[in-house]
């Protein structure tokens, strides 16, 4: 799993397979690429990100 962190502070979990890429665009922000259930790709603006080992409990 990928912890995604907004530039609000708020968050949202996204299953690893979903991820194409995190990568910085052309004014400085760092940007997720992630896949939608019907397989349509989009991106959006994080503050960062963290990555989550199964069988391990975060709070």
């Amino acid at each position: 799993m990928i912890k995604y962190i907004y530039p609000d502070g708020t968050h949202c979990y996204r299953a690893l397979h979903t991820t194409h890429a995190v990568f910085r665009d052309d004014e400085g922000r760092l940007i997720a690429r992630a896949e939608k259930a019907d397989g349509t790709l989009y991106e959006f603006e994080i503050k960062a990100f963290e990555l989550l080992k199964p069988g391990r409990q975060y709070s």
